[in-house]
């Protein structure tokens, strides 16, 4: 790969961004300074070419429009904190999401990131198995260290599961044994760790997502549904009659009739904090500023009850849409809904068809999974942040740049389609 990255139109510009995709879920500091990097050579080398990836677009619009929401609250935030913090986070994967769509590169670049994905979750989950093992990671749950807490951990391995699907779906007939059973493993491995990591709705939305995608699959190749069928029964059963994590902790919620978690009250914190200042929320990141002092007083002041074992003082909502709601306001809501509703309905309108070629499916499952889990896990946990953010701005990115240039794009850049049987 190192000598082909050398024959590609932009090489050091490739190598910065599969060098960000090695390090997302495994270190902090070089992430920052690799989307910088990136960034600063992405724009060079476009003035240079005076090729910025062809004519504007609506998603361009919504991108630009998504970014600055983010500015926008914040100048307008209820409360202050570290509202300027998480508008750079919006940056951040926002203009992954833009300079991959417009980026023009080529399928064996694409494939390429998503390589790098595949790899660097595998490093980091073996890194966080060493780490919970020895009792080296403080939490005794199985985390990717960069990403962090168990929740967050799960939604990008949820994510990076669909990626891993796609590309078996896509590519199984196609491959050698060898890379075919490498590639199965893997994904079984990711599969696995997931359940290990007992987070409910990322693991019940992961398996859910196995399923959608082979059916997707369907016109092209009819396969992967019954495998995958058996597979996440096979994964449940076994969970169930085996008593892993993931069941003992739902029935000790359940017992304890608690089974959200205490999620009810940390919403009811961010509803609060919604109702306070409704247009433009308390600011971004600033979930943590909701604190019960303030909700009191807040409850108080409009005339209404309020008892503290209702409420629970969290750093974030552990929804997206209550966060966002929090957080944003019903100017940022409903900005972020125009894009999961877009991103949505063009999945579904733009779906490969049964003769595609591999690759094209490939891209389209990685996006499609990455909106599924953005939409489904964050009915219970913030989706869309940090680096699952970024995973999942650069999967869109890369679905998006595919489908931009489908057209025009020649026979040679592609593998030939699977044969639907």
């Amino acid at each position: 790969m190192l000598a082909e990255l050398k024959k590609v139109r932009y090489p050091v510009e490739t190598a910065l961004l599969l060098a960000l995709c090695f390090v997302l879920p495994l270190v902090e500091a070089p992430k920052s300074l690799l989307w910088i990097a990136y960034g600063v050579t992405w724009l060079v080398n476009r003035i240079r070419a005076r090729d910025f990836g062809g004519r504007w677009d609506s998603w361009d619009t919504l991108i630009a429009v998504w970014i600055g929401s983010g500015f926008v609250v914040d100048a307008f935030a209820g409360l202050h904190g570290s509202e300027w913090r998480g508008a750079g986070d919006l940056l951040r994967y926002g203009s992954l999401l833009w300079f991959v769509k417009r980026a023009g590169y080529r399928v064996r670049e694409l494939k390429w990131m998503l390589g790098w994905l595949v790899a660097s979750t595998v490093v980091g989950l073996a890194v966080g198995y060493f780490r919970m093992w020895s009792g080296i990671g403080k939490s005794g749950t199985l985390q990717l260290h960069s990403v962090g807490h168990v929740n967050h951990t799960a939604i990008y391995l949820a994510i990076m599961l669909g990626v891993c699907a796609s590309w078996v779906f896509a590519r199984w007939k196609a491959w050698r044994y060898n890379t075919r059973m490498v590639a199965l493993a893997v994904t079984i491995f990711v599969l696995v760790s997931l359940v290990v990591t007992a987070s409910r709705g990322a693991v019940g939305v992961g398996l859910a997502m196995l399923l959608l995608l082979a059916i997707a699959w369907w016109p092209r190749w009819r396969t992967p549904v019954v495998a995958g069928g058996l597979g996440v029964a096979l994964v449940a059963a076994v969970a169930i009659v085996g008593g892993v994590e993931v069941i003992q902790k739902q029935d000790h919620d359940a017992a304890a009739q608690n089974v959200l978690s205490f999620r009810d009250g940390i919403w009811r914190m961010g509803l609060a904090g919604f109702e306070r200042f409704p247009v433009f929320g308390v600011g971004m990141d600033n979930y943590g500023e909701i604190t019960e002092e303030r909700v009191r007083t807040w409850r108080r002041e409009s005339g209404k009850g309020y008892n503290a074992k209702d409420y629970v003082h969290f750093p974030h909502g552990h929804s997206i849409y209550v966060n966002t709601l929090a957080e944003r306001g019903l100017f940022g809501f409903f900005v972020l809904m125009a894009v999961l509703v877009v991103w949505g309905v063009m999945l579904i309108r733009y779906r490969p068809d049964a003769h595609d070629f591999d690759e094209e499916w490939l891209f389209w499952g990685s996006a499609a999974c990455a909106w599924i889990v953005t939409v489904a896990a964050g009915a219970v946990n913030t989706t869309l942040h940090h680096e699952h953010g970024i995973l999942a701005a650069l999967l869109l990115g890369a679905w998006l740049s595919r489908l931009r240039s489908r057209r025009a794009s020649s026979p040679a850049e592609g593998t030939s389609p699977l044969t639907a049987t």
